[in-house]
């Protein structure tokens, strides 16, 4: 029972370590909510400790030039999202103070974007400190068929047919053999891949439950009175993780094959 405890510690501190640029981003949130800050606009204001913890990261090596060109990738291809998904011709959601901001774009105010490279952080971090690989993993060109599906359904299912169930069918064909494998203590262990998707879109829900009970952002039913998001909501953030996990693919191929 210890050894199974210190076990299940050392797997809380590698994903804390892991998530470290979410959780960070999260104590920001609730610190504007608590305390105004002068000078600056709230989101100015997350948008430069954004900016100021990228900095830091690369200035102290906790992330590498080539991680960093990942998260900027998925940065800009997010904020293209959140232009779209915020226009009020859509108005899946909407940002209450972007009047205020200075470092905003049409109806995005530019933090947005890091709260996605967020998410490709903590998935190339915990490659590191799960030491994360891959048994059964699919073909790889699988995965990028399938992100680029992704992307695209977030744009198209506004206007001609909603093709995520398909993506869902298409996640669970391939990848239902796929296991994780990781060792954070002495032994190494495994996990199905589709579980560990699952779980990690749970917590990013969690995650969101924060921002929009802050006040970061709302959807059109919370404008009047917060509520928890939809747990259907957690189908969006499952197919995400899909799209930044092929990104992060990119410098972590080689993990992807189990010898």
């Amino acid at each position: 029972m210890r050894a199974f405890l210190l076990e299940l510690w050392h797997f809380f501190i590698a994903n804390l370590r892991a998530s470290y640029f979410g959780a960070f981003l999260l104590s920001v949130f609730l610190l504007t909510e608590i305390i105004t800050v002068p000078l600056v606009s709230r989101y100015d204001f997350i948008f430069l400790c954004a900016v100021g913890y990228q900095i830091f990261a690369l200035t102290f090596r906790l992330e590498r030039l080539k991680e960093f060109s990942v998260i900027i990738l998925f940065h800009i291809l997010a904020t293209i999202m959140e232009l779209f998904k915020t226009n009020p011709a859509i108005g899946s959601w909407s940002y209450p103070a972007i009047e205020s901001a200075v470092f905003a774009l049409a109806s995005v105010p530019l933090f947005s974007g890091f709260l996605y490279s967020a998410v490709g952080s903590y998935i190339s971090r915990a490659f590191i400190f799960l030491k994360l690989s891959y048994e059964r993993f699919p073909a790889y060109f699988h995965l990028w068929i399938l992100a680029f599906l992704i992307y695209l359904n977030f744009f198209t299912h506004h206007f001609f047919y909603d093709i995520r169930y398909i993506l869902f069918a298409y996640v669970f064909f391939i990848f239902w053999k796929t296991k994780v494998h990781f060792q954070v203590y002495k032994n190494q262990r495994n996990m199905p891949f589709l579980l560990t998707a699952t779980l990690t879109a749970f917590f990013i829900w969690i995650a969101e439950n924060i921002g929009t009970f802050t006040q970061i952002w709302l959807y059109p039913s919370q404008i009047e009175r917060w509520h928890l998001v939809s747990f259907n909501k957690m189908g969006s953030w499952f197919l995400l993780l899909m799209l930044s996990f092929a990104l992060v693919s990119i410098i972590y191929k080689k993990k992807l094959k189990r010898g």
